[in-house]
């Protein structure tokens, strides 16, 4: 088990963190950190982080309210770089970006997110912003206007359509009803206060 004091940090005392998502894997951002920092991270339970620009610390979410719920913090084989696993309340970036890695960079090939749990925190928080902003013309923003009940008959109705498609033996077809029956869950979700977090607990309580 490492202490902080076993951390091999740089001459300027500090070292790169990279913070990810303890759900989908995915990368939200690089920052760096010092003894004082994680420190502050242990006794707060979220990411601080040491600005070396401003040499001082830096509570994520502090002005945003974009926080990072830690779940845990490792070591790479050295000792001198850590990596952050958390629950982001918000973006990471402050472009408003989920994740601060989004730069296709020239003569590399295009990445590509197909990964099922980064999929779906990202639907869930575009419906999120659409419960909230409700942006005129969007679908989303119609099934919110027609209320739970009408949310919950378009679960139903997607549900039948699914099992219709899976009887049928179309795969095709079955994918697609399956993705139309998440979308209609997620939005059912976020109308009745229920978050991929609650439905994670959940699913990970019934493990034997």
């Amino acid at each position: 088990m490492n202490k902080l004091d076993d951390l091999q940090w740089d001459s300027s005392g500090v070292m790169p963190a990279v913070v990810q998502d303890a759900d989908t894997g995915e990368v939200l951002t690089l920052a760096y950190v010092n003894r004082k920092s994680l420190e502050k991270t242990r006794q707060l339970g979220e990411t601080v982080f040491f600005s070396r620009s401003r040499q001082a610390l830096w509570h994520k979410g502090e002005t945003s309210g974009n926080s990072q719920k830690v779940v845990s913090l490792t070591a790479d084989c050295d000792k001198d770089a850590v990596v952050i696993r958390v629950r982001p309340k918000g973006p990471a970036c402050h472009t408003g970006a989920r994740s601060c890695f989004f730069k296709e960079v020239d003569g590399f090939p295009p990445s590509s997110n197909t990964n099922i749990g980064s999929v779906l925190a990202e639907l869930e928080e575009l419906i999120r912003s659409r419960k909230t902003q409700r942006p005129h013309g969007s679908y989303t923003t119609s099934l919110f206007d027609r209320g739970l009940k009408r949310i919950l008959q378009k679960v139903g109705e997607e549900a039948v359509e699914t099992v219709v498609a899976g009887m049928s033996g179309d795969r095709q077809e079955t994918i697609r009803e399956s993705a139309d029956l998440l979308y209609h869950l997620l939005v059912a979700f976020r109308e009745m206060g229920i978050s991929l977090d609650d439905l994670a607990a959940e699913l990970q309580s019934r493990r034997k």
